[in-house]
């Protein structure tokens, strides 16, 4: 069985690939798109990036994985309304959002509108991709919560001590320019690539359970 997690880095994507349960290759990509081509094997891509935008107010998905993550729910962003990211600049996005719906919307999430647009594009084409959240597939391996700032020390010990229990084992140096993304978006990459394989085997939490429904799509966060 072959799946991948992966996790938008800057303007590229990093990409971590299991197979048959064991790091399979870490790389970074150009566009999305580098990434799918490259994987015609993988059953499953999980992409951290919203896929399925609400016409109106925020997703239950957004919303639920913020309640679970508690004290970690800053690492969460609502997903904006599709017209609400077509705006040229933020400060024309967030008044937008607050005309339409009451709300601002975050810089994070205007700021990754080119990667939520191609996100959107390929997976209604491609239906091996999927939403996965780091901080949510992190919680549900230990359990709980993590405590620690994935940026930090001890953030990135402990994540990389539960990928490795998971059976997601990193090479201490990696190859290419894999080597020069940041640890952190390397182990969320990797933490999408464990949620893969849980939704490639039938064992994946969808948040919300069951999906909502928008424009005709089923939309969840899978961890």
């Amino acid at each position: 069985m072959m799946v991948a997690g992966v996790d938008g880095w800057k303007r590229e994507w990093v990409s971590v690939l299991l197979a048959d349960g064991a790091v399979g290759g870490v790389a970074v990509f150009p566009t999305l798109a580098d990434v799918v081509a490259a994987l015609p094997e993988a059953e499953v891509i999980a992409v951290d990036v919203p896929i399925g935008l609400p016409e109106a107010g925020h997703r239950r998905a957004d919303a639920e994985a913020k309640r679970l993550l508690g004290m970690r729910a800053s690492t969460v962003f609502y997903a904006p309304p599709r017209e609400v990211l077509a705006e040229p600049t933020y400060r024309e996005a967030n008044a937008r959002s607050w005309e339409r719906f009451g709300h601002g919307v975050s810089a994070q999430a205007y700021r990754l509108r080119e990667k939520i647009g191609e996100a959107a594009v390929l997976a209604e084409a491609d239906e091996r991709l999927v939403e996965a959240h780091p901080e949510l597939s992190f919680a549900v391996m230990a359990g709980g919560v993590l405590r620690s700032s994935k940026k930090s020390w001890n953030g990135q010990a402990e994540r990389r001590a539960l990928l490795h229990a998971a059976g997601v084992v990193l090479d201490r140096l990696l190859p290419g320019r894999a080597g020069d993304a940041p640890p952190d978006d390397v182990l969320d990459a990797a933490a999408a690539a464990w949620t893969a394989r849980r939704v490639a085997t039938g064992t994946a939490r969808s948040i919300p359970d069951p999906p909502e429904t928008i424009r005709g799509r089923a939309v969840a966060i899978r961890a």
